[in-house]
């Protein structure tokens, strides 16, 4: 399935600032990059870095006044369809290293707060089939509204709130997980029928012997995500950190099946 992206930026900085910026697709082997291209408005020159275990890459940028970026690609994504409810969790012993740092809380999942309810509320399944319960439970009892949340809620706020978008679906899911010691990290990711169009967040759970991906929100199908990067939640994850303040100008995202 080839995935068309294109990405529009314009922001307004009231003075010079450096800005890291993660959008691009990245290049794995279920997701092969056909054509794509980058361009940003900065005075100074540009510096590609690997992504959070290398997987895609972020830019630095400076930008003074302005910034202006266009991203346009073309990604085939060849990746089965997989039933979560049929994996088994893996032994946290026999975890290897990278791994590891995902059965741990973070700034925004919070897991260690949800061992209770979670024991509680899915003590009775295990490994996949335990994902996918608390996949199903977030669907029923949390409501998608824009703009409900901002860059500092938790899933602690979105769990007592029951309200949020993307990003605090998937930090919900990943605590959930970890708190039942299953490793879970964060992705960004462009996929087709996002609602509204825009990055979009999902999460990855490690089961049997690799990660598996799995949108809480229910929107994107799991063989057409497109990923950017990964990371322990939104901190790492973000598609811009601007290092100062910044006004958003126009900001478009559109991602479509190509014919």
């Amino acid at each position: 399935m080839e995935i068309a992206i294109d990405v529009t930026l314009d922001y307004r900085l009231p003075s010079a600032h450096d800005v890291l910026l993660q959008i691009e697709a990245a290049a794995m082997a279920d997701q092969r990059i056909v054509r794509s291209e980058l361009l940003i408005s900065s005075p100074d020159r540009l510096r590609a870095v690997p992504g959070e275990e290398a997987i895609g890459q972020r830019t630095w940028a400076y930008a003074d006044g302005q910034l202006q970026v266009s991203y346009s690609a073309v990604i085939d994504v060849d990746r089965p369809v997989v039933e979560h409810a049929g994996l088994n969790a893996a032994v946290p012993r026999d975890l290897p290293a990278l791994v590891i740092p995902y059965l741990l809380p973070s700034r925004y999942c919070q897991a260690d707060k949800f061992e209770s309810f979670v024991d509680g509320r899915f003590g009775d399944v295990q490994g996949g089939a335990k994902v996918a319960a608390m996949r199903d439970w977030i669907g029923r009892n949390l409501e998608y509204v824009s703009n409900s949340s901002s860059g500092v809620t938790t899933a602690v706020d979105t769990f007592t709130t029951r309200t949020g978008v993307c990003r605090d679906y998937a930090h919900l899911l990943a605590s959930f997980a970890r708190a039942a010691m299953i490793p879970a990290r964060l992705v960004s990711a462009y996929a087709p029928g996002v609602t509204p169009p825009d990055f979009h967040a999902v999460v990855e759970v490690w089961l049997e012997d690799g990660w598996h991906l799995i949108d809480a929100t229910g929107m994107a199908k799991c063989d057409e995500i497109v990923r950017i990067g990964v990371g322990r939640d939104a901190t790492d994850i973000a598609f811009m950190t601007i290092f100062g303040t910044a006004e958003m100008v126009h900001q478009f995202v559109n991602v479509r099946r190509n014919a």
